[in-house]
């Protein structure tokens, strides 16, 4: 098959290529050190052949926007990326599918359990703005133009060098000033990024939109463990400690790295319901525990 993967020097795109590679042509688009080297906020690409399948994993995530200038960036590169891209492909040739990586963060939500496909896209913050407005093109493009579109909703993506909380998180187990919050005992819904792309191959002649999960929903104490190798007791602070760091934080403002909004998402559960990729198309992931429990990251 003939694929033009987008983003393919990120840590979603990389494992992409490596997992389906070995039976398929694929054409680069990236910033840098690709087929393509575009910067798709600032340029339309000027393909000189058409594709069977797109895969857009491009965009920004994994930062806190702190000014008007970092939040109109998100919608630069995920919303006037994506339209640019749509505009290459039109001169082109259209694909036959087209599968856009978008994420939970759709949702809004920050506690919540078995959250699926058809809860409100609610997200107020950039990121999760963006991610919507990039959806809605998507779609809208794709059924204009009589073209396959799969809506991938990803959680927490784990894999070797993973960016965002799970890297901070592994480098702080590493180096021995990780503690958990509460006991520990919040669970997130989170899905090995290699279980993705082999999804990806699946769904694609098909469409939809889907929420990918491992179906454990692992808690940060099981998690810390299966990071660490081991089953040595970890340091704990209490919740009503971490209540008080979050209401001294809530004073100081912007300057204080926890407040009071933050505990409470640290212990609350956030978990998405993914049976809709397991009943029509027997989506059957890994664990992400079993998988830190065997491999190093």
């Amino acid at each position: 098959m003939n694929i033009l993967l987008v983003g393919s020097n990120g840590f979603l795109g990389n494992i992409i290529k490596m997992e389906l590679d070995k039976d398929n042509d694929f054409t680069t688009l990236s910033r840098s050190g690709c087929n393509y080297n575009v910067s798709l906020e600032n340029e339309v690409p000027n393909f000189i052949k058409s594709f069977d399948l797109v895969i857009h994993s491009a965009g920004k995530a994994h930062s806190v926007p702190k000014t008007e200038e970092d939040k109109k960036q998100f919608h630069d590169v995920n919303v006037t990326g994506t339209l640019n891209l749509l505009k290459g492909l039109e001169k082109s040739g259209l694909p036959k599918s087209f599968v856009f990586i978008s994420s939970v963060s759709v949702y809004g939500r920050e506690i919540g359990t078995s959250i699926d496909e058809d809860h409100p896209l609610q997200a107020k913050d950039p990121y999760g703005v963006s991610k919507i407005e990039a959806e809605k093109h998507v779609e809208e493009w794709c059924r204009s133009n009589n073209v396959v579109f799969t809506i991938l909703r990803l959680p927490l993506l784990v894999g070797k060098d993973a960016p965002g909380n799970l890297g901070a998180m592994v480098k702080a187990i590493n180096k021995g000033y990780y503690f958990n919050i509460g006991g520990g005992i919040a669970k997130k819904s989170m899905v090995l990024a290699k279980d993705v792309a082999v999804f990806i191959s699946q769904v694609a002649p098909i469409g939809g939109v889907y929420n990918l999960t491992d179906g454990v929903h692992p808690n940060f104490k099981d998690l810390s463990f299966a990071i660490s190798k081991s089953n040595k007791q970890q340091i704990n602070l209490p919740f009503f400690v971490a209540k008080m760091f979050g209401k001294i934080g809530d004073i100081l403002g912007d300057k204080a790295p926890i407040n009071s909004k933050k505990v409470q998402k640290i212990t609350s559960d956030l978990t998405f319901d993914d049976s809709k990729a397991r009943k029509l198309l027997n989506w059957k992931p890994e664990s992400v525990l079993s998988y830190l429990k065997n491999e190093k990251i």
